[in-house]
């Protein structure tokens, strides 16, 4: 039987990694600090709209307590920000039988962004992306929340950069079987091109909230994103496309009488982590816009604003979308 080994167990890895434990798969949890120690003492209390469950998941805090083995799925759940550190954590971990991680597992980077699998493959010989649809929370130690329903997510899997597998094809059935949809693409990255336009308003929600007034910023972010991409021939997946796979199969419901909150960024500022994923998100699509001529301003005071608001750990949406946009204009104007 194949064993999951999720690095990074927030909202993400967490909900993954309890889904597969509850439908009878081998799970071993990887987390730090407070998280580890919580989840090591009282198991995962995982809630969901049909209510919460708690699961004796095995955690480790490090690679070096735990014995890898043939057979074993690394899942890298941690945020962009982190991916080297934990990479090379694992790369060189022995398997039993011979070999080490890097050679003998693969590795699939269900995380928002396309920078971890560049990052994995100078690492690993077997990369596998994953296009993340998957409402969570990950706000308190050994508690997450994944707030989808009918289905908790639905995780587009692939080789990387593209291409299927046996491989793949063994996780998307353990996952299918797991409450969540994972269709097995040969051109996975085209659907995490697409999902990177979506997120760059992970940002604007960090730094502006909710409100009806970052309207105005979530079109232009997505709209730089997308001139880029075009410029850069890079295919990706369009918002209708996307809107009819995802269909009614994920909808947002209540956990525990409440609607979600924030998404990742805002979580990220709400934790207080001082960190936070702009420089892969927004930061990817400057990066791009300076490399084929197209000019990013939102996206670059996004990417500012937010490693600001990070490092000093400002209060998420604490600053108005018209203080962004005039930033935004500022730069350009400069």
């Amino acid at each position: 039987m194949v064993r999951y080994i999720i690095i990074g167990a927030g909202a993400v890895g967490g909900a993954i990694g309890a889904r597969l434990f509850d439908s009878g798969h081998k799970v071993v949890l990887v987390a730090r600090g407070a998280h580890h120690a919580a989840l090591a003492t009282d198991g995962l209390r995982f809630a969901t709209p049909s209510g919460t469950l708690t699961l004796p998941i095995p955690v480790v805090d490090r690679p070096e307590s735990l014995e890898l083995r043939a057979g074993d799925v690394l899942v890298l759940a941690v945020k962009t920000q982190d991916t080297v550190a934990a990479l090379d954590a694992w790369r060189d971990r022995p398997v039993v039988g011979g070999g080490r991680a890097a050679e003998e597992l693969p590795v699939v980077c269900a995380q928002n962004g396309v920078e971890s699998e560049r990052m994995a493959v100078r690492r690993f010989r077997h990369v596998y992306g994953m296009c993340v649809w998957l409402p969570a929370s990950y706000l308190e130690p050994g508690v997450i929340e994944a707030a989808g329903a009918p289905l908790t997510g639905i995780l587009h899997l692939g080789r990387y950069p593209s291409g299927t597998d046996e491989v793949a094809e063994r996780i998307r059935e353990e996952l299918e079987k797991s409450v969540f949809l994972a269709p097995v693409s040969a051109d996975v990255m085209r659907w995490k091109y697409g999902k990177l336009l979506g997120n760059l308003g992970n940002a604007v929600e960090a730094l502006c909230g909710l409100g009806d007034e970052a309207a105005e910023l979530y079109g232009r972010v997505r709209d730089e994103g997308a001139k880029v991409l075009t410029a850069a021939g890079i295919d990706y997946v369009g918002a209708e496309e996307a809107a009819e796979r995802r269909g009614h199969l994920v909808q947002l419901e209540p956990v525990n009488g409440v609607r979600r909150g924030g998404g990742s960024s805002w979580q990220s500022l709400t934790r207080g982590t001082g960190s936070i994923e702009a420089d892969y998100l927004n930061g990817e699509i400057v990066m791009l816009g300076r490399c084929h001529g197209v000019p990013t301003p939102v996206n670059d005071v996004l990417q500012r604003e937010a490693n600001r608001f990070a490092r000093e750990h400002q209060v998420p949406g604490s600053m108005t979308p018209a203080e962004l946009l005039r930033r935004a204009s500022a730069s350009v104007e400069g």
